[in-house]
């Protein structure tokens, strides 16, 4: 485990401030939170070319990758110290142990993995961030998992992504969210230690290096609601220093038709290029994301188009999720370098038959004009399943199951195609 010494030092500065207060420090306490969250986790990739795509660095071809982990995650929330400016601290405990999974299964990224290619036994983290509030506006200083539309923690695997930095949030004025901020360093969901930011999909293609690093994320952006909160339009700049820079526009739309029926649109454009030394070389890339819903009772349907335009494929931060895109899943994001992607989906809510908490998702994804290297027409498609049930009362209240089957194919690059399952139960118990 490993807890930066500079976040250490905000940690101390921040109870020392509420100690100060110990008097009035009732908000700190009676208003803080903490939950505790068990996640048992297993996942399953069966590489259907028998693991010839993903021999290097393995010492043998793989026919799968397969582990399983029990974790255990505890979420500390204070709430604030009275007075003009109220003090805080967040913290998040973080502990994962395999239950299962080799040298010859490696790579779920449920776990890190040693130089001989066996997972480790078990690995965690304390994450540990300061925050102070004035008026609507709130500083956060330390290490946690931010979710912004440039930046969004990965939580799919045993540990959530975290990342070091600070954030501004303002929300002084009505209906509008003000954030600006820098991230510094990012322990990514597999990884017990913080490390420099790297830029996703680089490696040793470019420039002839392992990673491109970066040592700083800046960013800023607006979202604004109305419309009876049915409406949000954002705008995002973010700065990968001496990699990239990134701009995002967004609009987000639910309209009523009648009680039972509603219409949902979700869009947005992403446009960028390289930044200062250019380290991963020409980023032009222009990104277009929809995804289209209708709801009527239980049922809801969805169409997603996303098209990418320019030199590059999406830009984004080594580790992060790709859920802004309208494309994006559990196996892939359909993000490529000129590539254009269709989607459909399908959800039901047992609910509507008289079991709530079950809920059932199905979606089919085909991306076309993939560059990838020497290939311009490369092709990937994909099939997904979720079913999951949430326990609604009684002593496992909140209890819930989910059971994630996937299906990915593609005919360039690595770990071309395989069949994925993926099973997680938690159980998130809050303490007080």
């Amino acid at each position: 485990m490993k807890h930066s010494f500079f976040t250490g030092r905000v940690a101390f500065l921040l109870c020392a401030a509420s100690a100060t207060h110990t008097v009035y420090a009732e908000g700190f306490f009676d208003d803080a939170k903490v939950n505790l969250n068990l996640r048992n986790f297993y996942m399953n990739r069966d590489f259907v070319d028998n693991g010839r795509s993903v021999a290097v660095p393995g010492p043998t071809n793989r026919g799968m990758a397969e582990e399983w982990t029990q974790s255990f995650i505890l979420d500390v929330k204070s709430g604030y110290t009275p007075g003009l400016v109220g003090f805080g601290v967040d913290a998040i405990g973080m502990l994962a142990i395999k239950l299962d999974g080799g040298r010859g299964t490696y790579g779920t990224q449920l776990l890190p993995t040693h130089d001989d290619n066996r997972p480790a036994d078990d690995f965690g983290r304390l994450a540990v961030a300061g925050k102070a509030r004035f008026s609507n506006t709130e500083l956060k200083i330390g290490e946690w998992a931010p979710i912004i539309p440039l930046l969004r923690s990965d939580d799919a695997r045993s540990l959530p992504q975290t990342f070091e930095g600070g954030m501004i949030t303002s929300k002084e004025i009505t209906n509008t969210t003000l954030y600006a901020g820098r991230f510094t360093g990012n322990s990514q969901r597999n990884d017990a230690s913080m490390q420099k930011l790297s830029f996703n999909n680089a490696g040793t293609v470019v420039h002839g290096r392992n990673t491109i690093e970066s040592d700083r994320f800046n960013f800023g952006g607006a979202e604004y609601t109305f419309n009876q909160q049915n409406t949000l339009v954002g705008a995002w700049y973010g700065q990968l220093e001496d990699i990239y820079t990134q701009t995002y526009l967004q609009l987000n739309h639910t309209q009523p038709v009648t009680d039972n029926l509603s219409l949902g649109a979700n869009i947005g454009y992403f446009f960028g290029n390289e930044d200062g030394q250019a380290l991963a070389g020409t980023q032009d890339n222009k990104t277009f994301s929809g995804l289209f819903s209708l709801k009527t009772g239980a049922h809801t349907f969805y169409v997603g188009l996303q098209k990418v335009a320019g030199d590059a494929g999406v830009q984004r931060i080594n580790g992060t999720s790709g859920t802004s895109l309208a494309n994006d899943s559990f196996a892939w994001s359909y993000d490529g370098k000129h590539e254009k992607s269709w989607q459909v989906r399908y959800d039901y809510n047992f609910a509507g038959l008289g079991i709530p908490g079950l809920t059932m998702m199905n979606r089919f994804i085909k991306g076309t004009d993939v560059h990838a290297g020497a290939i311009t027409d490369g092709e990937d498609r994909g099939r997904e399943t979720e079913v999951g049930y949430v326990v609604q009362s009684g002593a496992l209240k909140a209890f819930n199951v989910r059971l994630r089957q996937s299906t990915l194919r593609r005919d360039y690059g690595n770990t071309n195609s395989f069949n994925e399952t993926r099973i997680i139960v938690q159980y998130p118990i809050s303490i007080f």
